[in-house]
């Protein structure tokens, strides 16, 4: 992998090689950033010279590792302007393979690991990032052990067995089963592909930041609404905002998007430590919210989310499992997509902060151009989602009539 020219701890710069498996600093656990020789990149990978380039994240390959990519077509997802709100865009990230932006992450991470040697791997998942190693696992041909607690989605239990996965299901949250990976993954020669826990995830992710300016000409947003659970999300944008700087793609130092996180009131603790003044999260106790992805007790990563958002200008909010659902009805009604209840949250979040808290200024105004992401499609919700059951078979001897 000679175009990563080494990995980076987060926390005390220390730097690795990345010539073999890595996952996080040994010297104090800190998070990986690959990191590339961006200055000889500079000349020659402009955003202009994209134009007619394969449709999806691998068009981006100048600044990601440089592998036989894993691929099942993931990336280049519409940006669609809203119907309803002027200056506010969607980015549809539940047109990706198996139907999340979680697909981008595991295809360049699978790629790398397969560069590597790698045979095993082993996840916890609340759903939709498991479905997504599944299915390349599959394309990979790398044996995959996947962890989610037993109430998980009916769709990503089915999407796991199809695809050949081990398939454990916990009796507990997130974090019960990214308990049990840490615990058995030396016996069983498994690396692991925990959130944050190995240093690609994040590079498949950036590619929705390197999307958003080609898609809007050459600029960025004044915000992005980002729902988030581990946050690698917002973390993945904005290492894509300092590599665009240092490619000379933007002014060094210009304005970035203010960084919004959107989580469930019932799983809140990027909201708390935000509104506490905190750099770290504590443990969320009994978390809970329909929105399965957003259901994440302590992320990894909850140092870099906070500082990023310190840093954006931006902001922490939290809604309610009834602001999801109603948002989920009413992207569907009125801007025809059918979003996850973790994408909805966006649309949620975006009306608490243009109607702002009584006596205040709003956070956001008509004026601000503003990117929601919805992260997943909701057809993998249907038993989440549904509200009426269907009526029992009748015998009826024949005659066809309404029920």
């Amino acid at each position: 992998m000679s175009r990563v020219t080494y990995l980076e701890c987060t926390k005390c710069g220390a730097h690795l090689s990345a010539d073999q498996p890595q996952n996080v600093c040994p010297k104090d656990g800190g998070i990986l950033f690959a990191r590339y020789d961006l200055k000889s990149l500079k000349t020659e990978f402009k955003r202009d010279n994209l134009a007619g380039t394969e449709a999806n994240l691998w068009r981006y390959r100048a600044v990601l590792p440089e592998v036989e990519p894993v691929t099942l077509g993931e990336g280049f997802t519409p940006l669609l302007p809203s119907r309803e709100f002027p200056n506010a865009w969607i980015k549809d990230e539940g047109l990706n393979p198996t139907g999340s932006f979680k697909a981008r992450g595991v295809s360049v991470a699978l790629s790398v690991a397969k560069a590597l040697g790698i045979k095993k791997v082993a996840m916890p998942s609340a759903g939709n990032a498991g479905s997504a190693l599944a299915a390349y696992a599959a394309a990979a041909t790398i044996e995959a052990h996947i962890f989610m607690p037993h109430d998980v989605r009916l769709a990503n239990w089915i999407e796991c067995e199809m695809y050949g996965a081990r398939l454990i299901l916990i009796n507990g949250l997130i974090s019960d089963c990214a308990r049990m990976v840490s615990e058995r993954k030396e016996k069983e020669g498994w690396f692991d592909f925990s959130t944050l826990k190995e240093p690609y995830r994040v590079e498949g992710k950036k590619t929705m930041a390197y999307e958003l300016f080609e898609q809007l000409g050459g600029e960025l947003p004044d915000a992005v609404i980002f729902p988030s659970g581990g946050g690698v999300g917002v973390i993945a944008m904005w290492k894509a905002f300092d590599e665009m700087e240092e490619l000379g793609w933007r002014k060094e130092n210009a304005k970035r998007p203010r960084m919004i996180v959107v989580q469930a009131e019932g799983c809140a603790p990027i909201v708390k430590a935000w509104n506490d003044g905190k750099t770290s999260v504590e443990m969320w106790s009994n978390a809970s919210t329909s929105a399965a992805g957003l259901r994440v007790p302590k992320p990894y990563g909850d140092y870099l989310v906070l500082d990023i958002i310190k840093r954006s200008g931006g902001t922490a909010i939290a809604v309610s499992d009834d602001e999801i659902r109603d948002s989920v009805k009413h992207w569907a009604r009125h801007e025809g997509i059918f979003a996850a209840p973790e994408g909805a949250a966006s649309l949620a979040g975006y009306k608490k902060l243009r109607a702002g808290p009584a006596g205040s200024s709003p956070f956001l105004s008509g004026a601000d151009k503003v990117v929601l992401f919805n992260t997943g499609t909701g057809l993998k919700y249907l038993d989440v989602l549904q509200e009426r059951k269907l009526p029992p078979p009748r015998q009826i001897g024949g005659i066809i009539g309404p029920y």
